[in-house]
């Protein structure tokens, strides 16, 4: 089989690299991709993720299988509509089932129509409204965007000034242009975050295993929030029973209510949930793979990967096999000034250590070279039997590197660590 992948990050790097595996898969495509794809074989092509007639004329003159949607954008632009009428097979949901992560009001609406558990909530498009709104629940609160904004557009403000900052800054100031020009205000809820994935085909959920997201910029959680600055899998402080009911609860009601509303769902279903004290609740949904979750999931998936996705392309069930054992941690390196204005153009360090792999994102070719060429650089990802060796190896590795003008958090895993210490 030839695949092709749309996409240009880290997360398009370990769905490359994972399809790579599979005995059944001959060449990976990826477009546009980036250059640290090349050290794993993937080839790139240079064409727009949003090009999307290019895109299927690639494919045909490959004699692509089939091709897997990467990020978002092109979910939400109708890739997936634009390849089917073209008579393709392509992996990720269709524009109108894609607005589950386009549309937080479209999520809550969901939500609320098939009683699924989530923060109380109230969307505005009037700052006045808004304000009064705050005012009147107080703080802590969360303010979302209600539109994309690459994972910078919600702010969990602990006071009230923040909170009417955050709700001016969108409406009024249109700090993320259309997507703010609609806000959901929801309430805070308190509890561990975790990263509930599936692949979803109409009403059949076949569910991954969980990971937990590191958001905000700097250690401790301090800081805006990002796309996300390192992940680990499993988390232990998480229990089978609360991934259950979440599975039970949250995520085949979602299926069936998308299948309901004619707006049946194929691809990747990503639910971000807290573990409440009433049990798990929605935070916000995405469809498609998350970033840096991918890169600590799919290394522990051990089913053939491309097997899978072909089987769900043709509406065959399918049976997913997880290792066990050990943890996996990966840590984002970022450029300096990141989320806002960050720096670009220096040099990577070489990574040849077996105990690691490197996932590359932000980056571009320089006179044969890798340097940085957006916010997240590259991820850096190991697995140990025990999740103090998995951070082990990764920040030993990191220690060793010139890592000028970048910046990581050291802290990726520490809590469930700190967790895990006092159960002993």
């Amino acid at each position: 089989m030839n695949l092709l992948i749309i996409g240009a990050g880290g997360r398009e790097h370990a769905i490359g690299k994972k399809l790579s595996q599979s005995p059944i898969v001959e060449k990976i495509y990826c477009a546009p991709g980036n250059p640290g794809m090349k050290k794993d074989g993937i080839q790139l092509v240079d064409i727009k993720e949003t090009d999307h007639q290019e895109l299927i004329d690639f494919a045909k003159k490959m004699a692509i299988t089939w091709t897997f949607v990467g990020p978002e954008i092109p979910l939400l632009n109708g890739i997936v509509d634009d390849f089917k009428k073209a008579g393709l097979k392509i992996f990720g949901p269709t524009k109108v089932a894609a607005l589950i992560e386009g549309s937080k009001s479209f999520a809550k609406e969901l939500m609320e129509r098939f009683h699924i558990p989530t923060a109380e909530s109230k969307t505005f498009t009037d700052y006045s409204k808004a304000k009064q709104y705050i005012e009147t629940k107080g703080a802590p609160i969360v303010i979302k965007a209600d539109g994309l904004a690459a994972g910078k557009g919600v702010v969990v403000a602990k006071t009230l000034e923040e909170a009417l900052k955050a709700a001016y800054d969108m409406l009024e100031k249109d700090r993320f242009g259309k997507s703010g020009r609609m806000i959901v205000i929801e309430e805070f809820l308190a509890g561990e975050e975790f990263s509930l994935l599936a692949f979803v085909n109409g009403t059949a959920v076949y569910p991954m295993v969980i990971s937990q997201d590191h958001k905000c910029v700097y250690d401790g959680d301090k800081g805006p929030n990002t796309g996300g600055m390192g992940a680990y899998s499993p988390v232990p402080q998480i229990s089978e029973k609360i991934v259950e009911i979440g599975v039970k609860q949250i995520l085949e009601p979602v299926a069936k209510g998308m299948v309901e509303m004619n707006r049946s769902f194929t691809g990747v279903l990503y639910a971000g949930l807290i573990a409440t004290a009433d049990g798990p609740k929605v935070i916000e949904f995405n469809a498609r793979f998350g970033d840096p979750e991918t890169q600590v999931i799919l290394p522990r998936l051990k089913s053939d990967f491309a097997q899978v996705i072909s089987d769900l392309l043709e509406n065959k069930a399918v049976e997913l096999t997880w290792e066990k054992e050990g943890y996996h941690v990966g840590v984002v390196v970022a450029a300096e000034g990141y989320p806002d204005k960050y720096l670009t153009g220096m040099r990577l360090p070489e990574f040849l250590e077996e105990e690691v792999t490197v996932y590359y994102a932000g980056v571009k070719e320089n006179n044969g070279n890798l340097v940085g060429d957006g916010g997240r650089i590259y991820l850096v990802e190991a697995f140990g039997r025990t999740l103090e060796e998995a951070r082990e190896k990764v920040y030993g590795v990191l220690q060793t590197k010139n890592t000028v003008q970048t910046f990581y958090r050291k802290d990726i895993g520490g809590k469930a660590m700190k967790g895990l210490a006092e159960d002993h």
